[in-house]
């Protein structure tokens, strides 16, 4: 009897915080998928700050919240940046170390960001506006829970309504096409290639989610994302059609001379793609920065392009 009720008060000691937390706000407890929770966040955010400049900015800027800050460092998308300052956000800088200063000055009522990057700061952060670091997660999921806390759900389910619809389309098309498919960022001095498997980066599970079969080599069923081959290795991506970007950078000035040195060694000129002349490359911006619905459409155009056409 005694053990019992020494376990019992025990589980007070570590649900009381939150329930606390949960009967004192007044706004909307989040409790899922985040950094030190609950956080009790205002039910109508009216003035964000988001920690991360990349997909979390883009989502944010899809969902038309009312972000008011933001890195700009990491902002590769012209697009992005032309809102940002179309709308006047302030530049946080780093977005591995943002200005808590300049963060204070604005008085936001909601700070978004990424535990994984963010977590240091967040005791910081928190004493500024309440903050929500999300956990990782899958970009469709990601969309819906950011759609939840800043009040814009309605705005969230009509973009991923279409979504589906269109990539259940391609995906049935997609069944006619006995085909494989591989995809390599080039970067200086190495290769990057993004995996389909169960946490693979967005554009290529949007690629997965499409019924396109990548090659063996570029499938996995564990955690990997990325595997970096060398050029030796770079003959197993050998899919019937080869996506590749140029990335030389955070500016795209140097991508056409990276992709010029790439494509005319020898050892590239092997691949079957290449040597089938369906060897084609892809826009940095929605394959490597990644940011909602409008990257993951333009993954669709890419597939409806190069993928999806009579040989």
């Amino acid at each position: 009897m005694v053990s019992i009720l020494r376990f019992c008060l025990t589980l007070l000691v570590f649900l009381l915080p939150a329930s606390l937390v949960q009967a004192a706000c007044s706004g909307k407890a989040v409790t899922e998928d985040v950094y030190n929770p609950p956080v009790c966040i205002p039910a109508e955010p009216k003035r964000i700050v988001t920690l991360d400049p990349l997909i979390t900015l883009g989502m944010l800027i899809e969902l038309k919240a009312p972000v008011v800050a933001t890195p700009y460092m990491a902002i590769t998308e012209d697009e992005i940046l032309d809102v940002v300052k179309t709308e006047k956000m302030v530049d946080l800088g780093n977005p591995k170390e943002p200005s808590l200063e300049r963060l204070a000055v604005l008085k936001p009522d909601l700070i978004i960001g990424s535990a994984e990057v963010h977590a240091a700061i967040y005791e910081q952060a928190a004493k500024i506006a309440p903050t929500v670091l999300f956990k990782h997660m899958d970009w469709k999921n990601y969309l819906q829970r950011l759609s939840d806390v800043t009040g814009r759900e309605g705005a969230a389910n009509a973009a991923l309504q279409a979504y589906e619809t269109r990539v259940a389309a391609i995906r049935e098309r997609m069944k006619d096409r006995k085909l494989t498919v591989s995809s390599v960022r080039l970067a200086p001095d190495r290769f990057v290639v993004f995996v389909d498997g169960p946490d693979a980066y967005a554009p290529f599970a949007v690629l997965h989610e499409a019924g396109v079969t990548r090659t063996d080599y570029e499938t996995v069923t564990d955690g990997t994302i990325v595997k970096r081959p060398d050029w030796e290795e770079l003959a197993n991506l050998d899919g019937d059609v080869l996506l590749y970007v140029s990335a030389s950078g955070f500016e795209s000035t140097k991508d056409d001379a990276l992709e010029k040195q790439v494509t005319e060694n020898p050892l590239w000129q092997l691949l079957p793609a290449v040597q089938a002349g369906r060897a084609h490359r892809v826009e940095r911006g929605p394959w490597q920065s990644f940011h909602g619905i409008s990257s993951a459409n333009r993954i669709l155009d890419d597939i409806e392009r190069y993928i999806l056409v009579d040989r």
